[in-house]
């Protein structure tokens, strides 16, 4: 068994695709937030191919809390293996993350990567609940990173303190702005994004607030690929299949998108060039996915988790589930988009569908299920107030908001610990549930999840309790 390592590349077997460059001779030209499973399959893969063409775009990797992704990629100079599973698997090593640093370890390593000419653009991948926006999506001053944050500027706990601070230091410098790209599953995110740090700068500094919001690009994004959590097994098969032993490598499908604002300033990378879709409609596709694949994933998180199931692939056996899913998707979800040019609707639903049966994907239903406070706003709660102001019925998009209802007090039940930023109100409230539809109304009750005029609304009270009372018979 040999350690993946940078002298060891070459011991690879025929079948591991390399970089297709000399990692040791490449710059830094992006920061990236939050270097977890997604980044390192998603855009570290599409970085790892411009890196063929251009040494500009390597990535240093900034992690907010835990060590843990340094000190595993650390001892193989960053490299790792990334599993594309399909109907044909391939395995190929990703040489673009060059550098990984703990933020709360060093904090000034941090902003001096950030203030670094050569640093033209900061990603992210933090989720929703990284960004510290209250219910009406801007910047909550009362959440405790950014209250911290406020006081003590140069050793932030948020991403949106370490932007602001990098871009101060850049404007003292005389140096552009670097270019701030999300990546995340939060509608509209380039733009929340943008009046957060803009929110934050202008409390610190209404001349830098200002500054940024002339100067700095925070295009919107659309990002797409299912990437279940790593596992033993798939160390395993990647030790048997490329002879490496890599203590963290990454899997997902063998499909990967992303869309990005084409708002990008002349000294961006040239991200078209590696597959990147530059469009001046990013809502259209991002609504298409997060509202369609999100919410359908969403639906099978907490349904496919109440019926038993541990999988996305073992929900979809269920063909009850699996037409009640396509269903909702076609005939729920599809009237409230605004369809892209190029996109035929039907047509990605079953690609869709597709995807969720491949069957080298195990991704488990309970990792899709964790944060649904922040992500069910944005992947059901925004179709179904869309779908009332219609006329359109709301019974099938009832259903995900009773299962996750369901979910909670099933989970506290056994007491399972809960994965939300809001998981001490969550327990509280499955801990008090009973089965009846008062379980609904104290739910609904969480301002931080539902609007009032959502949950005011009599029929889709009376939708959600049906659907409950429904789940609880099943």
């Amino acid at each position: 068994m040999t350690k993946l390592t940078l002298s060891t590349l070459s011991e690879a077997s025929a079948k591991v695709l390399q970089p297709a460059y000399d990692p040791t001779a490449v710059e830094i030209g992006v920061v990236h937030f939050g270097p977890g499973a997604f980044h390192r399959a998603h855009q570290a893969f599409y970085f790892d191919a411009l890196l063929a063409k251009d040494p500009r775009w390597a990535i240093s990797g900034v992690s907010l809390k835990s060590p843990g992704v340094r000190d595993a990629l650390a001892p193989q100079a960053g490299l790792y293996v990334l599993a594309q599973l399909d109907a044909e698997t391939t395995f190929r090593v990703i040489g673009a993350m060059r550098e990984i640093l703990v933020a709360p370890e060093d904090p000034e390593t941090v902003f001096t990567r950030l203030a670094k000419a050569s640093t033209k653009v900061v990603t992210t991948t933090v989720t929703e609940k990284g960004y510290c926006l209250g219910g009406d999506g801007k910047l909550d001053f009362a959440n405790t990173d950014i209250a911290h944050d406020l006081q003590h500027p140069q050793r932030p706990d948020s991403v949106i303190g370490y932007i602001v601070e990098g871009l101060r230091r850049r404007r003292e410098a005389g140096v552009a702005p670097f270019t701030v790209i999300s990546c995340d599953n939060l509608a509209d995110n380039g733009h929340k994004l943008r009046d957060a740090v803009v929110a934050f700068a202008g409390k610190l500094d209404a001349g830098l607030g200002e500054w940024i919001k002339a100067n700095t690009a925070f295009p919107r994004t659309m990002v797409d690929s299912i990437t279940p959590a790593t596992d033993d097994a798939l160390r395993a098969r990647v030790t048997a299949e490329t002879g490496f032993e890599d203590a963290w490598p990454i899997q997902r499908e063998a499909f990967v998108q992303w869309v990005v604002e084409d708002v990008l300033p002349a000294d961006a990378p040239d991200l078209a060039s590696v597959g990147v879709t530059l469009t001046n409609d990013v809502a259209a596709f991002e609504g298409a996915k997060l509202r369609l694949l999100n919410g359908a994933h969403s639906t099978l998180a907490y349904v496919g988790s109440l019926k038993g199931y541990e999988t996305v692939g073992d929900a979809m056996a269920d063909a009850e589930l699996a037409g009640f899913v396509r269903s909702m998707m076609l005939e729920d979800i599809a009237p409230s988009l605004s369809t892209p040019p190029g996109l035929d609707i039907p047509t990605y639903v079953e690609a869709i569908l597709g995807r969720f049966r491949n069957p080298e994907i195990r991704h488990l239903l309970s990792q899709i299920a964790w944060d649904g406070s922040k992500k069910l706003p944005f992947r059901i709660l925004e179709t179904t107030a869309d779908a009332l102001e219609a006329g359109r019925s709301v019974d099938r998009l009832a259903v995900p908001i009773a299962a996750w209802i369901g979910f909670i007090a099933t989970r506290t039940e056994a007491g399972v610990p809960l994965v939300d930023p809001l998981a001490d109100k969550l327990a509280a409230l499955g801990g008090a549930c009973t089965g009846g539809p008062e379980d609904v109304d104290a739910f609904l009750g969480l301002t931080e999840v539902f609007p009032v005029s959502l949950a005011s609304n009599t029929t889709y009270r009376t939708a959600v309790k049906d659907a409950y009372a429904a789940l609880s018979r099943a």
